[in-house]
């Protein structure tokens, strides 16, 4: 029996907000100014949504919680991903790794308890899930403070 492998992309970016609280890979970062978008904004957990998604060809994050439904708004972007991952069947999640794109806040401290809470969400051990860390070096809207982004890879697989 072979098994069989695919993967997706997925990206995502959102503008800074007042009035919010900034949640990054499941993990509210206290004392930040916060993101703004529809649902808790987690640009960690919507760009590993899209890359799940893509990886097992079911579109992307938005068709499947639009943002005009007001079912989502402020939603758990973790639990979301919980969701995404039930719509798998026989897939199996191999790996993520993302990348997230910032001035700041600073991510070292955090980055383990958003492999920690990715993973739950996924359904996969802490070490299968890669949380990196960059800035734009001052270019662009990113570098310019304005937001954070991130781009995340998954792997998945099934026997065939």
């Amino acid at each position: 029996m072979s098994a069989e492998h695919r993967s997706g992309i997925g990206y995502d970016v959102h503008r800074f907000g007042d009035g919010r609280r900034l949640v990054l890979g499941g993990v509210e970062i206290a004392g930040e100014r916060g993101l703004e978008g529809h649902s808790d904004a987690d640009v960690v957990a919507h760009a590993v949504a899209d890359a799940v998604l893509g990886a097992a060809g079911l579109g992307d994050i938005g068709e499947h919680f639009p943002d005009d439904d007001p079912r989502y708004e402020h939603a758990d972007s973790i639990e979301l991903l919980r969701q995404i991952v039930g719509k798998l069947g026989s897939w199996r999640l191999v790996n993520v790794d993302v990348s997230v794109i910032a001035e700041g806040p600073r991510l070292v401290p955090h980055k383990r308890g958003m492999a920690e809470r990715l993973a739950g969400a996924l359904g996969i051990d802490a070490p299968r899930v890669n949380v990196k860390a960059t800035t734009n070096e001052g270019m662009g809207s990113i570098g310019r403070g304005e937001g954070i982004a991130a781009l995340a890879v998954a792997h998945i697989t099934r026997d065939s």
